[in-house]
């Protein structure tokens, strides 16, 4: 039994040696630095809660030097944010080819400037599909994580005991418990954010609240209207109950959020809302999301 404990031990030592030259720590907010990972050659993505500024930010890097980082953009919705690390040659983890299982060992990966390397070891607690979030971002997968995150380890790396990544720690998106970004959904937005420097989500301008119908249909009732919003500028009314939008029924607001991720901002979206005891189809442009202050 000691020889198989010391050779867990050695063996997670040596995952985490591995790992940590893909991890640098990031300078971009008051008294503590938080952690990166390098997503692709040059592209370091940590946690967008932990940028307070957009100029000065520095890395340390997984070599101990320091370096200046460029923000290229931010997605509050999934608490990511892209640095660009010019000249930064550190090669990226490999990722990991399933989505892990409750139960399944995970190691959570940061550095900072003065302790270096930090680890920490748990379980992948609980997994689930497609999840949105509190600030209007979508996981691919909601992966709450059973183990500690120390104050700048948030934007760490996590991974499995092969030491492919899982995705990226954040403490922000749930009162729980730390979770883990997925790689998937990180692949994502890095892809839009090198793109367009931005994530741009669609949204209608509309207050909605759930109301029961008659044969235990659900619909949602217009409760405000934004001026000039996309909704006003459709005709949509105070009072209207919206029963579909995109030809699929809208019984939750999530409903909404769905139908909008399958059309691009500008793009006209079909309505079915009840006015008046009658169905009315209106045409709504799908517009922008002001992003949040």
């Amino acid at each position: 039994m000691t020889n198989e404990l010391a050779t867990l031990s050695n063996e997670l030592a040596s995952t985490v040696e591995r790992a940590a030259r893909a991890v640098a720590a990031v300078h971009a907010r008051p008294r503590f630095s938080s952690s990166g990972v390098f997503w692709r050659p040059g592209v370091i993505v940590t946690a967008e809660h932990t940028i307070r500024r957009e100029e000065e930010i520095t890395v340390t890097l997984p070599d101990q030097t320091d370096a200046a980082a460029t923000l290229v953009g931010t997605d509050g919705g999934t608490d990511l944010a892209v640095l660009g690390v010019e000249g930064a040659a550190f090669e990226p983890l490999p990722r990991a080819a399933t989505v892990p299982s409750p139960g399944n060992l995970a190691l959570a990966l940061g550095r900072s400037q003065d302790s270096g390397v930090n680890a920490t070891l748990g379980i992948v607690s609980a997994v689930s599909g497609s999840w949105r979030t509190w600030r209007g971002g979508r996981l691919d997968h909601y992966i709450r994580l059973d183990l500690t995150l120390y104050p700048g380890s948030s934007g760490g790396v996590v991974v499995n005991v092969a030491g492919e990544a899982i995705g990226i720690a954040t403490s922000a998106l749930s009162r729980i418990a730390g979770l883990a970004i997925p790689a998937s959904t990180i692949d994502r937005v890095v892809d839009e954010l090198l793109t367009r420097g931005r994530v741009t989500r669609g949204y209608l301008g509309v207050g909605l609240q759930p109301v029961e119908l008659s044969e235990h249909h659900t619909g949602l009732i217009v409760l405000s209207v934004e001026p000039e919003g996309p909704a006003a500028k459709a005709g949509v009314l105070i009072g209207d109950i919206l029963l579909a939008l995109g030809g699929a029924a809208t019984g939750d607001t999530d409903d909404i959020q769905g139908a909008l991720e399958k059309h691009a901002v500008g793009q006209s979206i079909e309505a079915a809302v009840l006015r008046g005891g009658a169905e009315r189809k209106l045409a709504i442009v799908v517009g922008e999301r002001p992003r949040r202050s």
